[in-house]
């Protein structure tokens, strides 16, 4: 208060008082108009020019119409930011008293403060360079002139009630491409979640913006790539640190430096997408976390809240988006938090999938997120996986009972794609889950996993051994094999012999033979491959553990059934006698069709089976 009643510095300037040229130039009168736009315009104005000029502006706003949009255009290009604070202060002042006179400037003003959450760039010959992050001064003062612009978007937000609904667009439109650099996209998306602190109501539309953009990335940097480019830059590393080791009059220093870079490299991506979409998932992950969590506690109002947007976006563009790889941990991640949001989060996705009324895709969709949620995530309990595979196993009873006597009892995934992804997803979480559903008195899990009724379900017309993943249906056949709940390998030999992929009906009735196999895609929670972002992820994640040679061997041996229960553990040794043939690792005719991409480390190898 004392600063804005203490009269202006007294600074040289012409064409006399703001309001006298205004009143001369609405009488036609433009020189000192001129003049003023040209001072304003100066590169080298001084503080106290900028201060005493918006001292008088804050006081002639109501003469700023949209006639003189131009004069209220270069004052929005004011060098304002990186000023002291007195210039800082009174130019917000200014904004407030703008647009709560005149609305019609609250769009250009809004576009002056969302161009200002990216870092300044200087031109050297044509070329636009960052220059944010040269050194820690220039990230302090760049974290200064965030919180600044966030304040002004505040003050205009207490002025003019409507501003969230004109903010959006303008949001939308600076979003920079994805081929800026990391820390420009870094810096907006920073920006953009710190604006669903104090305008809450934009939280889910600013959540449905980033994710939209993270969701490009994604899908445009798939598995297989990103392994390829750590490869390469794993390899490019290893030559040049032997080089590096083999030269011998180095100097010490040099050495040092040449170590670091090589160190360097391997805490990035080497892929440039990957990088860029490691850095955006760290900052979800921490906007989630600092959302849910006050003084380190969680909050359960705050995360019940999170969720419900997070969920909104989940069916609005996770589950309609094919080969994503990452950016569906958002679920997975606030779903740590707690068990309760974890059960909500498989109730939703069973919904999705029973509820017929649904896109066969999405009910597909549906089933592998239980399928792969269910087997990584280790924070989901084994009363709750037993209470999904009741669900699951029974949903798929009924549908056989249903359609395993009608005219359309064959091997169709047109038809049945939701039943097929159902089983695969079964097959996949007894593939993880298995041996805690057995642990601890193995005749009662043995009694569980009997009355699931697993041999109904693979002889059934449907046949879905025929369409579901050869690597799971390998190990799904080994391990109900192991503890005869159901003899898979003639079935699937059958299924080979026969070697036709699916079919699917034609637009006439017609069927139509085709190789491709909708079910043969990565699981959702494959392993997550981004170097920052996933120590987020991996304290909360069930790797898949390689089977070992005593494991192997285990396989060999089925259990026989009417055992003691004081013969319990030797069977869990694998001590009884082998009766049938060996299991190995051995491709099969099918694999060239719907070979599993599953190929990440920590998830089950492509294992194909020699049938006993």
């Amino acid at each position: 208060d004392e600063f804005l009643s203490s009269p202006p510095r007294k600074t040289v300037r012409f064409g006399g008082t703001l309001a006298d040229i205004l009143l001369k130039y609405e009488k036609g009168e433009t020189t000192d108009f001129e003049l003023l736009k040209h001072q304003l315009s100066d590169p080298d104005i001084k503080d106290a020019q900028i201060i005493n000029w918006l001292h008088e502006f804050r006081a002639s706003v109501v003469y700023l119409t949209k006639e003189l949009d131009q004069l209220v255009s270069i004052l929005l290009k004011l060098p304002w930011l990186r000023r002291n604070q007195e210039v800082v202060e009174e130019y917000l002042g200014f904004l407030g008293n703008l647009v709560s006179a005149q609305t019609v400037h609250l769009r250009p003003c809004l576009r002056m403060i969302v161009s200002q959450f990216i870092p300044p760039r200087i031109t050297i010959r044509e070329d636009d360079v960052d220059i944010s992050d040269s050194d820690d001064d220039d990230d302090e003062n760049l974290s200064e002139n965030f919180n600044t612009c966030h304040r002004a978007l505040q003050t205009i937000a207490r002025y003019v009630p409507s501003t969230p609904q004109f903010l959006m667009p303008i949001l939308v439109e600076n979003f920079p491409f994805v081929n800026k650099s990391e820390r420009t996209l870094e810096c907006y998306v920073h920006n953009l979640l710190r604006v669903t602190v104090y305008l809450p109501t934009l939280r889910l539309q600013i959540l449905e913006l980033v994710i939209e953009k993270l969701l490009k990335l994604d899908v445009s940097t798939p598995q297989q790539d990103i392994e390829d480019a750590e490869e390469a830059a794993n390899n490019s590393g290893s030559q040049q640190k032997s080089t590096e080791e083999g030269l011998f009059d180095m100097e010490e220093d040099e050495e040092r430096k040449g170590n670091k870079v090589v160190c360097s490299s391997s805490e990035g991506m080497a892929h440039p997408l990957a990088e860029r979409l490691d850095i955006l998932m760290t900052i979800l992950f921490s906007y989630i976390k600092d959302v849910c969590h006050v003084d380190g506690k969680l909050d359960i109002n705050r995360t019940k809240d999170l969720y419900r947007d997070l969920v909104s976006v989940f069916d609005k563009l996770i589950l309609p988006t094919h080969a994503s790889c990452h950016v569906q941990y958002f679920m997975f991640y606030i779903c740590s938090f707690k068990l309760g949001l974890a059960e909500a989060f498989l109730d939703h996705l069973w919904k999705k999938l029973h509820d017929p009324n649904n896109p066969s895709v999405i009910r597909q969709t549906a089933g592998s997120y239980i399928g792969s949620f269910l087997a990584r995530a280790k924070f989901i309990p084994v009363v709750t996986v037993r209470a999904c595979l009741d669900l699951l196993v029974n949903w798929l009873h009924k549908y056989i009972d249903n359609q395993d006597t009608g005219a359309n009892a064959y091997c169709d995934v047109a038809l049945h794609g939701p039943f097929y992804s159902t089983c695969q997803a079964v097959f996949y979480t007894l593939i993880f889950r298995h041996k805690q559903l057995l642990d601890g008195n193995l005749r009662k899990g043995l009694s569980y996993l009997q009355s699931l009724n697993f041999e109904r379900i693979v002889m059934c017309q449907l046949n879905p051994l025929k369409i579901c993943i050869p690597s799971v249906v390998n190990l799904f056949a080994a391990i109900t094999r192991k503890y005869q709940l159901v003899f898979c390998y003639t079935i699937i030999e059958r299924n080979n012999r026969q070697f036709i992929p699916v079919v699917r009906s034609g637009t006439g009735g017609d069927l139509v033979q085709t190789c491709t196999n909708p079910l043969d895609s990565f699981f959702p929670f494959d392993p997550y491959l981004l170097k920052r972002s996933k120590k987020t992820i991996d304290p909360f994640y069930k790797f898949w553990e390689e089977l070992s040679a005593e494991d192997l061997e285990n396989l060999k041996k089925p259990i026989k059934k009417g055992t003691s229960e004081d013969e319990d553990d030797d069977f869990l040794k694998g001590e009884t006698p082998q009766n049938d043939g060996v299991v190995g690792i051995a491709p099969n005719s099918y694999e060239s069709n719907t070979r599993s991409p599953v190929s990440s480390i920590g998830s089950p190898a492509d294992c194909y089976v020699l049938y006993p």
